[in-house]
């Protein structure tokens, strides 16, 4: 698959690209496709996607689970990672850390954010990640690490 941010860019300029693009995400990382994200924007340092509330992903009490946050929550990171490490480099999740502050009631925007001095350096880069319901309240929010080093040459 071509580098992931220049494919956004390009399919994004085309109608029903982002549908396209979302499509073409998920099924690079297939795990992606059980939340089936619709992604929202990407560029350096920020990516944003919904996932919609859907049988196919609630728990017993009818919100969405929280292992479905999650996994939209690593997808808008991986987009972030994507579009922001330096060709020069690559990366890897390391860890995640996350409150449920709310129960997800509705749709989803799963956002992550990264600060430019973050990546100055190889090492560890740390992505904040928030998930918003339709209301505006956050319902899950955190951190996930990545692990950012030099290709091998």
């Amino acid at each position: 698959m071509p580098d992931t941010f220049a494919l956004y860019q390009k399919l994004t300029s085309l109608p029903l690209g982002k549908q396209a693009f979302s499509f073409l995400f998920a099924q690079k990382a297939p795990y992606f496709w059980s939340v089936r994200p619709q992604i929202r924007e990407v560029r350096p340092h920020h990516a944003e996607l919904t996932i919609a509330k859907r049988r196919a992903v609630q728990n017993h009490i009818g919100t969405v689970h929280a292992i479905a946050v999650c996994n939209g929550l690593e997808a808008a990171m991986g987009l972030l990672a994507e579009a922001t490490t330096p060709k020069d480099r690559r990366w890897i999740p390391k860890g995640m850390e996350v409150a449920y502050t709310a129960k997800s009631t509705t749709d989803l925007l799963c956002t992550a954010d990264t600060d430019p001095a973050d990546w100055e350096e190889p090492g560890d880069v740390p992505v904040r990640v928030r998930a918003i319901r339709e209301d505006g309240t956050v319902v899950v929010e955190g951190v996930i690490t990545i692990y950012v080093s030099e290709k091998k040459k």
